[in-house]
């Protein structure tokens, strides 16, 4: 062939049968000058040809025919030819439905061709098969954005609309580069809050997203669905700002419809923190509080959130409920915020004292933490006062620990704890406590001490609860029973240099408790243990460690790198048995 043939100048292609003399397999191409008859190798390869032909040849009619027509039933009859060649041709590749795609977006910018609501309705149905196999480009987003908001109400926002929005929920990995997408969620989620029983069914949305399982298998779904609804709540926030606004000529919003909007997407944030498997990941995106001043000001807003705080603090993973503190040390988390006196704070502390109690009864008996709270030693001791008993145990940790220095603010802390019932109770326990902690820390007592295999928690706690242990420089509790409970018998035994832990129950908590308050440590035993990572990071604070064994355990070569570093005294550390071996 000396001159190309355009696919405009084909008008058939059909199969020629075999020729009987030599078996020839061929295509026949016809044209206005006549025909071509094209040999291929073998059936298949006349199959791919046959089909790619008439793909390419069709493609480039329905592209001319809807670009140039202007009636709407021709529009309609191409658009169905159009998708039904993109869904029925065996061909596969990526342009398979790209190309489509591109031609239905050049024709959904005629807005003179889709003025009333029937005709949207009608395009939509005919092009949503292709849209759940293929992200929808920009003009289409737009296009669907248009439609939901003219006419929230219409039956393809319910029918047809659904496994468009859940695709670009599941399959989208950055909003950013398609900020198109994003919109069209929004709009759609706003479209089903309209209806009768809007609020419902913005949760029925949530659900089916999420699908009857108890782990949603989709990861990208439940970040997605917080993105959305964060930037429609900074929009929101904005279009008020930008309303009450001095000197702006604009229109006033309406409040109504601004309400209805807001509670929304503070639906979807109580919707998404009711499923278990998704309540890590939102408290992890949620530990910044990515949410505006003005939203956090807005006592509507705060108030509603607290469903949502109030069941992270609830739920008994350290690394859920831990993420209501701030994501560092200098910046103020959500537990500062729901604090009394603070910006978001509308019950008095009552929300503030559970999160405080779930804290204390997990993970955050520590003195480091108990530090943290000075500076919110008024809130404490006020509630203190009202017989909370969170805070008045929070108050006997502070004594306890030796957190507050100046002797005023200590008698003072006595006096608030004195004057009510269970605060003298309290107090009571902490100075029983107290002298059994002098008693036992007197002068005395065997330098070492081993306790027998399967011994318990109570057992040590029972051994220690007589006599003095001043003199306590070695203790063996290796092949015992011996949990993270007993950490707090073993952090009254300042002396203690060796501590053998070898194939206990010990883990995180209790390496962290003991890493607090046990600095004269020089050997530790921790074989067999179910520390992690999260527990040995705790341990540089043992500055006197020379010897340290971990072997079995669940150490990462990363951490200890990292450990010795941060430990220039340690001269042997055995890690057999683990990732850093």
């Amino acid at each position: 062939m000396e001159n190309p043939i355009f696919y405009s100048q084909i008008e058939e292609i059909y199969c020629l049968p075999n020729w009987t003399s030599s078996r020839k397999i061929c295509i026949r191409l016809v044209i206005p000058e006549g025909s071509i008859v094209v040999q291929v190798n073998n059936p298949y390869m006349r199959e791919q040809w046959l089909h790619s032909l008439y793909w390419k040849r069709t493609m480039l009619r329905h592209r001319m025919l809807l670009s140039r027509t202007e009636r709407y039933d021709v529009l309609i009859k191409e658009l169905k030819s159009l998708v039904d060649l993109a869904l029925s041709t065996p061909l596969q590749g990526e342009n398979i439905f790209q190309i489509p795609l591109d031609i239905i977006s050049n024709i959904v910018t005629k807005e003179q061709s889709w003025k009333t609501c029937s005709s949207r309705e009608t395009v939509i149905s005919i092009i949503a098969p292709l849209l759940e196999r293929i992200s929808a480009s920009a003009e289409i987003c737009d296009f669907l954005c248009r439609h939901c908001k003219e006419s929230p109400r219409s039956y393809v926002i319910v029918e047809v609309l659904p496994p468009i929005i859940q695709r670009i929920l599941k399959h989208t990995m950055d909003f950013g580069k398609h900020p198109n997408s994003r919109l069209l969620v929004q709009s759609y989620i706003q479209a089903i809050n309209e209806k009768n029983d809007g609020i419902n069914a913005v949760k029925d949305f949530v659900r089916s997203v999420h699908g009857p399982v108890s782990s949603c298998p989709h990861p990208r779904l439940m970040p997605n669905l917080v993105s959305t609804s964060l930037a429609a709540l900074y929009s929101l926030f904005e279009e008020k700002k930008r309303s009450q606004g001095e000197n702006l000529n604009i229109t006033p919003y309406d409040t109504s419809t601004w309400e209805s909007r807001h509670l929304c997407f503070l639906t979807i944030f109580q919707t998404i923190v009711s499923f278990e498997d998704w309540r890590p990941g939102l408290a992890q995106l949620l530990q910044p509080i990515p949410f505006p001043h003005d939203a956090l000001a807005y006592a509507q807003f705060t108030k509603n959130f607290k469903l949502v705080i109030e069941s992270i603090c609830k739920d008994p993973r350290c690394e859920v409920h831990l993420a209501l503190l701030g994501i560092r040390d200098d910046k103020d988390g959500w537990f500062q915020l729901y604090c009394p006196g603070s910006i978001a704070c509308d019950d008095e502390g009552d929300l503030w004292s559970l999160i405080l109690k779930q804290f204390l009864e997990c993970c955050c008996r520590r003195k480091r933490f108990l530090q943290s709270l000075s500076k919110n030693l008024g809130p404490c001791m006020l509630r203190a006062l009202r017989e909370d008993e969170t805070c008045q145990q929070i108050l006997c940790a502070m004594m306890e620990f030796q957190i507050i220095e100046n002797k005023d603010v200590q008698l003072q802390i006595i006096s608030t704890l004195q004057s009510t019932s269970t605060g003298r109770e309290h107090y009571a326990a902490l100075c029983q406590k107290q002298m059994h902690l002098q008693e036992l820390q007197q002068k005395g007592g065997p330098r070492k001490l081993a306790l027998p295999p399967k011994s318990t928690d109570n057992d040590l706690s029972q051994l220690l609860s007589c006599g003095s242990f001043g003199n306590l420089e070695c203790l063996s509790l290796a092949f015992t029973n011996i949990t993270c409970t007993s950490a707090e018998q073993l952090i009254k035994l300042p002396s203690l240099r060796y501590l053998n832990l070898w194939s206990t129950q010990f883990g995180d908590s209790g390496v962290m408790l003991i890493s607090e308050h046990l600095h004269n440590l020089e050997v530790l035993n921790l074989c067999e243990t179910q520390v992690t990572d999260k527990g040995l990071t705790a341990l540089f604070t043992l500055k006197n460690l020379r010897k340290l064994n971990l072997n079995s355990t669940s150490l990462s070569s990363h951490t200890f790198e990292w450990l010795k570093k941060k430990l220039p005294t340690l001269e042997e550390c055995d890690v057999r048995y683990t990732d850093a071996w």
